[in-house]
């Protein structure tokens, strides 16, 4: 109860000084069920091969980033793309790869993750021989965009990224 009373009077004094505690910015906890978050096949436009979008949590008017596991079944990766304010991204199963335009490829286990700066052109995916999940945050610029479609990844180029791993 003295904790309670405490926080009550560290918020009222703060408001009366203008000056912002977390106690004062937060309001409350959001919960976000997986009933209630999105799931979605990955559109050819975009990927070659069977991927899985499950959304975990989006942006907020505070949190200008997003969540989601991305699971690619053998072979499948994403078209070339770019994050305009970057992502990380963090293998659950499997072996991920992520190829830069210069060619440089990255294969990723379980408990690793990437960080991909702003504005790097990248593709990632599978291996050809096993499925791949990792779990995303993408982060959104000023004007709430988190990537930048491109071209896809020809055969050559994901057979090219597949002997360098």
């Amino acid at each position: 109860m003295q904790r309670r009373l405490n926080g009550w009077l560290l918020a009222g004094i703060a408001t009366v000084f203008g000056i912002a505690t977390p106690a004062v910015m937060a309001a409350e906890q959001s919960l976000y069920t997986a009933e209630t978050q999105g799931e979605f096949d990955g559109p050819a436009e975009y990927f070659t091969g069977k991927v899985h979008v499950k959304m975990a949590f989006p942006a907020n008017e505070v949190a200008h980033y997003s969540g989601a596991f991305v699971t690619f079944e053998q072979g499948a990766r994403t078209a070339w793309h770019s994050h305009p304010a970057g992502q990380h991204m963090i293998v659950t199963q499997g072996t991920a790869l992520t190829v830069t335009r210069d060619g440089k490829v990255l294969a990723f286990h379980p408990g690793e993750a990437v960080w991909c700066p702003p504005d790097v052109d990248h593709w990632h995916g599978a291996t050809a021989n096993a499925a791949m999940t990792h779990f995303v945050v993408t982060a959104s610029d000023a004007q709430g965009k988190n990537v930048v479609w491109k071209e896809k990844v020809s055969d050559k180029e994901y057979q090219a990224a597949l002997q360098t791993k």
